[in-house]
């Protein structure tokens, strides 16, 4: 899997390129570990090309929400393909973290 960073003032944008499975997992919590993250206000989660998503790669995001919303940095994903939106659908997770279905609408949040 590949990570795009985009920065700006008060946002970072991540694109998830690939499948995020147990590996890429590992890349994608160093990415979000990062104390600069905290930074902005928000942080958007391009799910576009994201093919696949493991139990791992949901507790990735699972395990960083608490310290995004202690730190009062939205988390939002947008862009998310069908088969990935049922995976959140069905573990309840689409209730607990932001989906919006583009761009536009998680940069409006």
């Amino acid at each position: 899997m590949k990570i795009t960073q985009t920065p700006s003032d008060t946002t970072l944008t991540l694109v998830l390129d690939g499948e995020l499975d147990a590996s890429s997992s590992v890349l994608l919590d160093t990415e979000l570990s990062n104390p600069t993250v905290l930074q902005y206000q928000k942080v958007l989660i391009d799910c576009q090309r994201l093919n696949y998503i493991s139990s791992a790669g949901l507790g990735v995001f699972i395990s960083h929400l608490q310290r995004f919303q202690d730190a009062g940095v939205k988390l939002v994903f947008f862009n998310m393909q069908e088969k990935v939106h049922n995976v959140f659908e069905i573990l309840g997770l689409d209730s607990l973290m932001t989906i919006v279905p583009s761009q536009t609408e998680a940069a409006a949040l």
